[in-house]
């Protein structure tokens, strides 16, 4: 027991100097904080900022100027059945039947020859499309929404000539002219009009893409990260790839472009802006990061569980499959998120390998030439028309949207991998 007199001479153990640092701990703290939450206020705000901007921009995308047209099929000579128009060279069967001066007249019927001079070229595809998906239409009248050409368009939209404006208050307060959404837009490829113009071609390429990236960056970059961790020894051979490996990480992605250029086109010269390439190309780019992010998920593995799977009797084969392997899962997809959103979004090497083809149609399979959404976007971009202006924005959601969904997708991978000890 401590005697009283001691205890009242003793100094005080909270200082007036104490206290003072730690009044300054806590406000440092609480500083530390409001920078905290206003960094992440600032990052929404951008955000935001970005996705509104795309969106008002991009709504314009979706939409197109079209024209009614009236058109009597049972009047217009037109023959064919399903089996006629089942077949490959339909359209070119209803040309030949005389569609693109049926739909001319029927529009310069409806709208009188001003207006239509000003339905798009290719509209009668359109009509031959539909009624390829409907024989029956040609036994009675329909009216279709056809699209209207650009300088219309750009009437409809107060800008151009004054008289294409004039012309377009006359046919919209007819009813004949409206801006309505294209459907069209998601399933169309590219076109040298604004109103003809789709992201499927290009999204159908940035799918083939992607799927011969991860098919080839996903398990060569597991598998090395594995045997990097597991099985390679200590040495300085092995100090010299794994510094190679996080050099590769940070060149450029340009850099694998012209090795794209240089190795696989010298390979394959017939398959020049190929999706097998461009994903070729892309896995160089992406491997490096799966690599990193799959050895950091290895080490997190508690050496318990190794310990244990050997106790039990497994195989050095067995714990790396059966137990690390499984638990490393999830921090590996997780760098293969990050890999794959920067492969999506990759353009300089893709322009290098050629993908910047004007492509008109969807490519048939992983030989077939293709463009992706990056490089169609950065295309589209350069014109000087308005029309593309709008079509770039509407892309460019196409690619945010595309983006979430792979993400997502990979996202809920992770977390049904996921397991915790």
């Amino acid at each position: 027991m401590s005697n009283p007199a001691q205890l009242e001479g003793a100094q005080p153990t909270r200082t007036e100097a104490f206290e003072k640092r730690l009044k300054q701990r806590y406000a440092s703290e609480r500083r530390f904080k409001r920078f905290g939450l206003l960094a992440i206020l600032v990052s929404i705000a951008i955000l935001f900022i970005l996705l509104g901007n795309m969106t008002i921009n991009g709504i314009g995308g979706f939409q197109r100027a079209e024209m009614q047209v009236p058109i009597d099929f049972a009047e217009s000579g037109l023959a064919g059945d399903q089996a006629t128009l089942s077949q490959p060279s339909a359209i070119q069967t209803l040309e030949i039947q005389g569609l693109p001066e049926i739909v001319a007249f029927s529009a310069e019927q409806a709208m009188g020859e001003a207006g239509a001079a000003q339905l798009s070229e290719d509209a009668w595809r359109e009509v031959a499309e539909t009624l390829i998906d409907d024989p029956g239409m040609l036994n009675r009248q329909e009216t279709f929404w056809l699209p209207a050409s650009g300088d219309l368009a750009k009437g409809l939209d107060e800008e151009g000539s004054p008289e294409m404006q004039a012309l377009a208050q006359e046919l919209q307060s007819a009813g004949h002219l409206a801006k309505r959404f294209d459907g069209g837009f998601l399933t169309r490829s590219d076109a040298t009009d604004p109103q003809q113009v789709g992201v499927w071609g290009a999204l159908k390429g940035s799918i083939l893409t992607m799927i011969v990236t991860l098919a080839l960056a996903f398990p060569i970059g597991v598998l090395s990260a594995l045997y990097l961790e597991e099985y390679a020894p200590k040495n300085r051979w092995t100090d010299l790839i794994e510094v190679s490996i996080n050099n590769l990480a940070a060149v450029p992605s340009i850099i694998f472009g012209l090795l794209g250029l240089a190795v696989f086109l010298t390979i394959f010269p017939n398959m020049r802006s190929a999706p097998l390439i461009g994903g070729m190309t892309l896995a160089l780019m992406t491997m490096p990061v799966i690599v990193i992010s799959g050895r950091n998920a290895i080490k997190a593995v508690p050496p318990s569980i190794r310990d244990g799977a050997l106790a039990v009797g497994a195989s050095p084969v067995q714990v790396v499959f059966h137990h690390v392997l499984p638990l490393a899962l999830p921090g590996i997809l997780t760098g293969t998120i990050i890999g794959m959103a920067r492969a999506l979004g990759e353009t300089a090497p893709l322009l290098l390998i050629g993908m910047r083809a004007f492509v008109a149609t969807p490519p048939d399979g992983f030989t077939s030439p293709a463009t992706v959404l990056p490089v169609q976007i950065f295309l589209w971009s350069d014109e000087i028309d308005r029309g593309f202006i709008e079509r770039t924005s509407a892309a460019i959601i196409v690619l945010l949207l595309f983006l979430l969904v792979m993400n997502a997708l990979a996202i809920y991978l992770r977390n049904k991998f996921e397991k915790s000890w």
